[in-house]
């Protein structure tokens, strides 16, 4: 028997509001920011509710020097984040199928050993191994390039191994049943294997996109030229004035910009992603 208890289902609702609130507080803050004045914030008192200079913001932002120190408008920002980041998302989708059907479905000496070579590189981000990347990609003449900004982001262990993971449940009936019909490994590959690996493919697209999207320190090491900066290592220059007071109107309105691309990538491929992340016949 069930027990109707009305004071509990408004209890875990009144906790549910309260914690949509607290994360969409700050955004809301944002959002209002980006309509005031610059001296709004130097009162001392945030306020709540929006001003009259949100058009003047958010035009001035979008469509000329985003200011403090950053001398490119934010739709060239991002469409360099957004080039930086679908080039790391695809690169490591392709790579990493391509290393886990290798792994999975031929025989060649040491394979084993080849794929915890591949893992092991989770223990070496980029983080730990920068001065050395940097020094490749400056001796190939990459700084200041789209190139130089998603190429050493590319490989992906965790992508590989869910890969393997995921080619390891097929059953060998399968392939036998497509080495028997004349498919070769390409035609299994693109015939058979892609089209099955498609919630895969989908979520790790969500993820590395939004991974690629908030890369910070790598893009501020190689990058000097204006027209390379991605958005979001140019919030923290817009914030880092020497001399004079800091734009926080246009910080906010950036802000809000910057949010955008993942959200719609989470929202336009929810379904996909949930189903690829615990859809047992994914």
């Amino acid at each position: 028997m069930i027990e109707n208890r009305p004071w509990l289902t408004v209890l875990s609702h009144i906790i549910l509001l309260l914690g949509v609130c607290a994360v969409a507080l700050p955004i809301w803050i944002a959002l209002v920011a980006s309509t005031h004045t610059p001296e709004a914030f130097v009162q001392g008192v945030i306020p709540l509710w929006f001003g009259d200079h949100g058009a003047e913001t958010w035009g001035k932002v979008l469509f000329s020097a985003a200011g403090n120190g950053v001398d490119v408008p934010v739709w060239f920002m991002m469409m360099n984040s957004l080039i930086m980041a679908l080039a790391i998302a695809f690169g490591k989708i392709a790579i990493s199928i391509i290393s886990a059907y290798a792994i999975v479905f031929f025989r060649f000496p040491m394979r084993s050993l080849c794929f915890w070579i591949i893992f092991m590189t989770l223990m070496l981000p980029v983080e730990v191994r920068i001065m050395p990347t940097y020094q490749v990609i400056s001796d190939l003449s990459l700084l200041n390039s789209y190139t130089g900004l998603a190429l050493p982001l590319i490989a992906s262990a965790t992508a590989t191994f869910l890969f393997r993971q995921s080619f390891l449940t097929i059953p060998g009936e399968l392939v036998e049943a497509a080495r028997i019909d004349g498919a070769g490994p390409w035609r299994f590959f693109f015939d058979i294997l892609l089209p099955m690996s498609r919630t895969n493919i989908a979520a790790l697209f969500v993820i590395l996109f939004i991974y690629g999207w908030n890369q910070y320190l790598w893009p501020l090491l190689i990058t000097t030229d204006d027209a390379y900066f991605t958005l979001v290592m140019s919030i923290k220059r817009m914030v880092s004035v020497a001399d004079g007071a800091i734009e926080w109107n246009s910080v906010m309105a950036t802000t809000m910009l910057a949010m955008l691309p993942p959200v719609i990538v989470v929202v336009g491929m929810q379904k996909l992603f949930v189903k690829g992340l615990v859809d047992s016949e994914k």
